[in-house]
């Protein structure tokens, strides 16, 4: 009986044990790691597979203490580099999971045929962007596209369930537990209720809540606003990493990524004078500092009137012989002589900081769990990991580390329990929710709301904030979502393959997130890594040494603090 009734209500109804939602590489490895417990899965892509997600853009690498670069580097370096960088607000259980796990790990990716640069000698190439040893494994400068054909091979290989281009717009819970999810078929325009044990989130980050980012268009905080709406609890999300060098110019193409790589071969950051300016910042690592110095560095440069006309900075490769820049990032040449018309062996480009990454996420457990039971998160999605800043080539880690750890707890979850009922009604619900944007009276677009939302957030909850800036972000948010949520909506029509209606259903968590990341910055009152306050330009360890928490309580957003567990690793002045 109630099959029948939730074919009612849905076009489809999928039954599976492990739901994975994202098929970057931390997805795509929870749903690999989660076959291999013998458990039936499904993966869920809002792209196209293979093609799609953040992973897949990535030109940096991977960060492994395997000593090949620096023989005296090892794991427990690794966490020390991953905390201090992190300003010490990591969850240092995490950073022990993280950095002790990374070399198990790259051997199993060069298993699955992912085969790092070597030197002549056989070792492996390791950089060291951020960080006090080289450590950095790299695959040229289409890494993204090598970890992606190798994952996605081996999803093929073992007949793992796809679902393409269909989005997961909310989770269901029966008794406060993921019992399912609610799915929009993009290519047919149909809703598909999936009835589960476990869901992996791994939906990667929410750049696109900003007017510059790196982001692909996929990214707009979907998973974390999922979890929130089902009870999950959210730490740091007021930590946002703007990558120092995203295209300055030209305008259209501003924000696009430029990859760390560049810097890391030797090429220097100039302002209009002609002057390394990093010398003033970090005379030690100058280009090749932590990322939120040198975007703080960018961002002071331009502001006090030594910026270029375009308002960034110079990058400068052209002293670097061209075979070297052409062997190490011949792609990377050629993608910005297509994008700005400039050489970068000849000429320098524009930068300036583009939100790249968010430190923030959903709090887990070392096994991936969250405090919903079923619920479990892995790659970007995960917060803690990283604290108030994330070093260059830990973003790859922390996918495959969790990605792995995710699949199997998940996996071990879903063989502990029976399936939950699930109530035809809640999926009437959703149903009424994202079909209710269609043919809307008197409707806002969402191209409309989403940028002025973009622009909002950039402008004032960017890479310097003040409490001034955010009230005003916090009240254009909340007006946005008193009187502008409920009259965005599209025209109908056909509904397959409808990008507007998609953006729609975006845009409510595109919302969520970004009063999560007002509200959280708001609340704490200091300057800590990637978080820069003007009205509290100072680290504050005697009162801010904590994590900030969200969760929905009673329907509302709230905020408090909890200390940093100090389990390894303490401030000097601690």
């Amino acid at each position: 009986m109630s099959i029948l009734k939730l074919h009612e209500v849905a076009d489809d109804v999928v039954e599976t044990d492990v739901l994975v939602v994202g098929a970057g590489a931390a997805g795509l490895l929870a749903g690999i790691k989660a076959d291999d417990m013998n458990v039936d899965v499904a993966i869920c892509s809002k792209g196209l597979f293979r093609k799609s997600g953040a992973t897949v853009m990535s030109t940096g690498g991977m960060e492994v203490a395997i000593g090949h670069g620096d023989p005296t580097d090892n794991p427990d370096v690794h966490f020390r580099d991953t905390v201090v960088g992190g300003e010490y607000i990591n969850d240092q259980r995490l950073v022990d999971v993280l950095t002790r796990e990374a070399v198990e790990r790259l051997v199993d990716l060069e298993r699955m045929g992912i085969v790092f640069e070597r030197q002549e000698d056989g070792r492996l190439f390791q950089f060291a962007p951020g960080g006090a040893h080289a450590r950095v494994v790299i695959l040229g400068d289409l890494a993204g596209s090598h970890y992606m054909v190798a994952l996605n091979r081996e999803v093929m290989r073992r007949n793992i369930r796809v679902f393409e281009e269909v989005m997961i717009t909310n989770l269901l819970t029966t008794n406060g537990a993921i019992s399912g999810a609610v799915g929009l078929d993009i290519k047919k325009g149909e809703l598909i209720a999936f009835k589960t044990k476990a869901v992996v989130l791994a939906t990667g980050g929410a750049g696109q809540i900003y007017r510059y980012t790196s982001n692909p268009v996929q990214n707009t905080g979907d998973g974390r606003a999922m979890a929130y709406r089902v009870g999950a609890e959210l730490i740091d999300m007021e930590m946002v990493q703007f990558h120092p060098t995203g295209l300055a110019y030209p305008p259209e193409r501003r924000g696009t990524l430029v990859t760390e790589a560049v810097r890391m071969i030797g090429a220097y950051l100039l302002n209009n004078k002609g002057e390394r300016f990093m010398k003033r910042y970090d005379p030690q690592r100058m280009e090749l500092a932590k990322r939120d110095v040198v975007a703080r560095a960018i961002c002071t440069e331009v502001r006090e009137g030594r910026g270029t006309e375009w308002g960034g900075v110079y990058l400068d490769a052209s002293h670097i012989p061209e075979d070297v820049i052409e062997r190490r990032l011949g792609v990377t040449r050629r993608k910005i002589l297509f994008l700005t018309g400039i050489d970068l062996a000849k000429e320098p480009i524009h930068v300036y900081p583009t939100c790249h990454y968010f430190m923030g996420g959903v709090r887990a457990e070392p096994d991936c769990s969250t405090k919903v039971p079923g619920l479990f998160v892995a790659g970007e999605e995960m917060g803690g990991v990283h604290g108030a800043n994330r070093l260059g080539g830990n973003s790859i880690t922390t996918l495959i580390v969790f990605g792995w750890r995710a699949g199997i707890s998940a996996a071990k979850y879903a063989k502990s329990v029976d399936y939950k009922p699930l109530d035809p009604s809640e999926v009437a619900k959703e149903r009424d929710r994202i079909f209710g944007f269609l043919g809307r009276k008197d409707y806002i677009h969402p191209s409309k709301v989403r940028r002025e939302l973009q622009e909002v957030m950039w402008d004032n909850v960017g890479i310097v904030r003040t409490e001034e800036s955010m009230k005003k972000a916090l009240g254009v948010i909340e007006r946005m979502r008193v009187q502008d949520l409920p009259k965005v909506g599209v025209p109908d029509g056909s509904r397959r393959y409808r990008m507007d209606w998609v953006e729609a259903i975006e845009f409510e968590n595109m919302l969520t997130v970004a009063e999560m990341v007002t509200r959280a910055a708001m609340f704490r009152k200091e300057s800590r890594g990637a978080h820069v306050r003007d009205d509290y330009p100072q680290k504050d360890n005697k009162n801010w040494l904590v994590h900030t928490v969200i969760k929905k309580v009673d329907g509302e957003m709230k905020v408090w603090s909890e200390p940093v567990e100090l389990i390894k690793l303490k401030p000097p002045d601690v």
